[in-house]
């Protein structure tokens, strides 16, 4: 964002008048009873993205045992070592490299994981939730009573 830009949305912020946060309000006019809406579908969209990114991240991003071979360490690593050997700096480099690179692609597919795994286990939460309430709610004769009903929203 250049300086010229930042200082017109500091002073469009400031003629607006309203400093409150907004970060909770959504819906097309900003109305207080608007909610957040989450589909199923949308669940499972980002659930298998999340999947397939964890696939093909866990092949494509360990240059750690990149041209490894039947060997026991990948091609960088192997050449991080030989120049270690010959007493050349730049071999503990590339070695901490590689050994960041490998902490951050480990984070990065545990991330993956976890959104994955949660949104699955979510999704059948809610949907055995679901089932429980309507179980409950059409097994009866009436109204619900009120302490029924509130027991649902806690």
């Amino acid at each position: 964002m250049a300086w010229e830009e930042w200082e017109r949305a500091k002073a469009a912020a400031a003629a607006g008048g309203d400093t409150r946060m907004r970060l909770n309000q959504a819906g097309s006019s900003g109305s207080p009873a608007a909610d957040l809406v989450v589909h199923q579908d949308d669940l499972g969209a980002v659930g298998h993205e999340a999947f397939i990114l964890h696939g093909e991240l866990s092949k494509k991003a360990d240059i750690a045992a990149a041209g490894a071979g039947n060997e026991a360490s990948g091609s960088t690593m192997r050449a991080a070592a030989a120049l270690k050997s010959h007493h050349l700096g730049l071999g503990s480099e590339l070695e901490t490299t590689v050994e960041m690179w490998t902490s951050q692609v480990k984070s990065v597919l545990q991330a993956c994981a976890h959104i994955s795994n949660h949104l699955d286990y979510s999704k059948k939460l809610h949907a055995h939730d679901d089932t429980r309430i309507a179980a409950d709610l059409s097994g009866r004769t009436g109204p619900v009573p009120v302490s029924v009903l509130n027991e649902y929203f806690k």
